[in-house]
């Protein structure tokens, strides 16, 4: 299956340090592994999954979509105001 990173999900996880990064890198696997893992939402952002973890207790969140070969991460964020950002990310045209 192949995978493709939107530009809100690579410039996230290229800020933060490396053992956050590691983390993400460990929940994408089980993302890959499993791509029925997250929520599946409705509403305005029908067709998504979110995946919830935690690190060093803060939930994070990864929205991405499943498609026919394919896995699009659109964005990983903290909680706070994530389903915010994401719907205006995807009302910017992207």
């Amino acid at each position: 299956m192949e995978t493709f990173y939107k530009p809100p999900f690579r410039k996230f996880v290229k800020k933060q340090a490396r053992p956050l990064q590691l983390s993400i890198e460990d929940e994408i696997e089980k993302i890959l592994e499993n791509p029925a893992l997250g929520e599946t939402k409705k509403g305005d952002l029908q067709g998504f999954r979110v995946h919830k973890f935690a690190f060093k207790k803060q939930r994070l969140l990864i929205a991405y979509k499943v498609l026919v070969n394919e896995i699009l991460f659109y964005m990983v964020e903290p909680h706070e105001n994530f389903y915010r950002n994401l719907k205006k990310y995807l009302k910017e045209g992207y």
